[in-house]
């Protein structure tokens, strides 16, 4: 077995004991996600406070149904995320807005960047973000999920409630919008 299927059998089996009530896998798996979820979060409200609320949240949401999880075509990560974003929607339907009030964390992992991404970044992260924000909701969210939470359109599609195609659609059109905008800058 090769290094990722080892993780994702030791995972399972975290998850497994989890589900029969074992504080440490619940533990372990909240220390597993927690930076991710609160990032996601904090990319998608644009506060710390409301990111950290919101973070607790999703593992309370966790706790309270892990037993009804069920394993499918995607991560126990992408549960994690289906939960946050429905908890960051209730947010946004509750508040009707958006207020920022820092610089969006860099998001995990940042280091080791794909060429999209290493492109993205030389054009200056707070340029960038702007860009983003002229976007629609569910394009910004597949653009943060995907190149930023590196999921596949699988669970990008199951963490939104879209269509594997719905996401693709969406990718497509936010990179098409992005380019015309880099297009007038330059």
């Amino acid at each position: 077995m090769d290094d990722e299927a080892t993780r994702a059998a030791d995972v399972r089996r975290l998850v497994e004991r989890a589900q029969k009530g074992d504080r440490e896998a619940l533990e372990e798996l909240y220390l597993m996600h927690f930076d991710r979820i609160y990032s996601y979060l904090q990319m998608s409200v644009g506060n710390r406070h409301d990111a950290e609320d919101l973070t607790n949240q999703t593992f309370v949401k966790m706790l309270e149904s892990i037993e009804r999880f069920e394993w499918r075509k995607v991560p126990i990560s992408a549960w994690l995320f289906r939960i946050a974003h429905n908890l960051a929607m209730d947010h946004f339907r509750a508040n009707r807005r958006w207020q920022p009030e820092e610089e969006p964390p860099e998001p995990p992992g940042s280091e080791e960047r794909s060429a999209e991404e290493e492109a993205l970044h030389s054009i200056g992260r707070q340029s960038m973000l702007e860009m983003i924000e002229g976007l629609s909701t569910d394009q910004q969210q597949v653009l943060i999920l995907k190149f930023v939470f590196n999921f596949p359109n699988a669970a990008v599609a199951m963490i939104l409630g879209k269509t594997e195609g719905a996401i693709k659609s969406l990718q497509h059109r936010a990179l098409a919008s992005l380019e015309r905008e880099l297009a007038k800058t330059a």
